[in-house]
């Protein structure tokens, strides 16, 4: 070995690849222990109580207000993406089998295979001269990051104005986005007893056509929805009927289990689901309803990846 292959090899590598090895075994980790699947946010906020982060992890870019740890975080999740061992999508991020294995090879192993398959897709994928952005791999996967910080930034004020909402409010916004979706909702119900049913939901004006829908809605930011509610929703169906289950707690294993083994059908609707339905169905909304929850489309230019 000469001296530039030894002072090579003494050379403390960056602190971006130091911080994306432990960031992004811990995300896979978190992800497994977590049952394969949770919100993007969360995923973020348990590898924070996971890891042991630096001063320089922990600082703010002056200029986004971002912090570093969880851009770095964002940046290299792009390769675990493309190296199959993770998926996105509206916010839910999902462990596969092939990151569930790659788990015990070890943080430096997962972050240098992440990076082979990058590089490998990109090699497979080249920018044709049309395309305007991005002029280098570093600046399309910043590209990608920060789309990604603004959509969880815009999500969590979606939820904290949610989450402000009293139950009857929320049960409101169920309303309007069941008409959003094309349904006729003959039946909102008022405070006070509703015998389990917060609202109906027809195909047609008379409730002719089946399935028509029995909603029930819960809202509980702090608390999932157990087995034994599902249970009783399914105690209300009758024939032709399709029960919806409206929980912005979500359900525990054991409720999604329950419905999974049902009899009846009955579709469960999260937080998470419920602004992805929002968002899809948004454009159809009356502009009264639309002003229960009102949003605002930004485009940018982005890259492909």
């Amino acid at each position: 070995m000469d001296l530039r292959d030894d002072m090579a090899e003494k050379k403390d590598p960056p602190k971006s690849l130091v911080s994306a090895e432990k960031l992004l075994h811990a995300t896979l980790t978190v992800l497994r222990d977590a049952g394969g699947e949770l919100p993007g946010r969360e995923v973020i906020a348990r590898v924070e109580k996971v890891v042991e982060l630096t001063p320089w992890e922990r600082e703010r870019f002056e200029k986004t207000g971002y912090i570093r740890w969880q851009s770095i975080l964002h940046f290299y999740t792009i390769d675990a993406i493309k190296a199959g061992f993770m998926r996105k999508k509206k916010g839910i991020w999902t462990l596969t089998p092939e990151g569930a294995k790659a788990i015990d090879s070890g943080a430096k192993e997962v972050l240098n295979q992440s990076q082979l398959a990058y590089r490998k897709w990109r090699r497979e994928n080249p920018k044709t001269e049309t395309e305007l952005l991005p002029e280098t791999e570093e600046a399309g996967k910043s590209v990608t990051v920060t789309l990604e910080e603004v959509d969880e930034n815009a999500r969590e004020g979606f939820r904290k104005y949610v989450n402000a909402k009293n139950p009857y409010e929320f049960q409101d916004l169920v309303a309007a986005l069941m008409r959003g979706m094309g349904y006729h909702v003959p039946l909102v119900a008022s405070p006070g007893k509703d015998g389990g049913i917060d609202v109906v939901a027809y195909q047609d004006p008379l409730g002719t056509k089946v399935p028509r829908l029995k909603i029930q809605v819960k809202h509980r930011p702090d608390t999932a929805t157990s087995v034994q509610d599902i249970r009783q929703l399914l105690g209300l169906l009758s024939d032709g009927d399709v029960g919806i289950f409206v929980s912005t707690g979500g359900f525990t294993a054991d409720a999604k289990t329950g419905v999974r083994n049902a009899k009846g059908h009955i579709e469960l609707i999260d937080f998470e689901r419920f602004m992805g339905l929002w968002q899809d169905h948004y454009v159809k909304l009356s502009d009264e309803d639309k002003n229960l929850l009102p949003m605002r489309p930004i485009y940018f230019l982005a890259p492909e990846e």
